[in-house]
């Protein structure tokens, strides 16, 4: 049977998958052309959300620590300052590991190429045409609306690719 340019065959689960990145152990599951919109956006809001958990443990800390040096019985639970430190640490681990991973799938998307490429051609790629940055993220976003490229509550449609890029896909 025929492969697709740029698709490949993943052994963890068995298809083939078309402009495969990665298979991701986090969403059990392949990331390429059909999700891969959907894995920039868990990133994305997984580094937001990690964030807000960061500014709250921040004000959290600051509001509850003169209370702790005046009057001890207001404490309601006593390792409350343990749990802000826990969380403050596993936002800071989140935060900084997924900011990794946007960093590399966007720098991905920029030079239109994904992680198993560059893997296993790193030097005959970068002879190669490259597409305008905006006609990529399109193409993996499913619209040339900017604004809706970081909406959850959307279906993503495939674009209707030009002649003389179809044949270079």
């Amino acid at each position: 049977m025929m492969r697709p340019k740029r698709s490949h065959h993943c052994s963890r689960c068995g298809h083939c998958v078309r402009r495969m990145d990665h298979h991701c152990p986090w969403i059990n599951n392949c990331v390429g052309e059909d999700n891969h919109w959907l894995f920039l956006q868990l990133c994305f809001y997984t580094q937001l959300l990690s964030s807000f958990t960061l500014i709250l443990d921040f004000c959290h800390y600051y509001y509850f620590l003169p209370l702790k040096k005046t009057n001890w019985d207001f404490f309601v639970f006593r390792h409350e300052l343990a749990l802000i430190r826990i969380s403050t640490f596993m936002g800071l681990v989140i935060l900084g590991g997924i900011s990794g991973l946007f960093y590399t799938q966007l720098m991905g998307i920029f030079t239109d190429t994904t992680s198993i490429e560059k893997m296993s051609n790193c030097c005959e790629e970068i002879s190669s045409p490259r597409k305008p940055w905006q006609q990529t993220f399109s193409e993996v976003f499913g619209t040339r609306w900017k604004i809706l490229w970081f909406i959850p509550f959307r279906q993503r449609q495939p674009l209707r690719v030009p002649y003389h890029f179809a044949n270079h896909v």
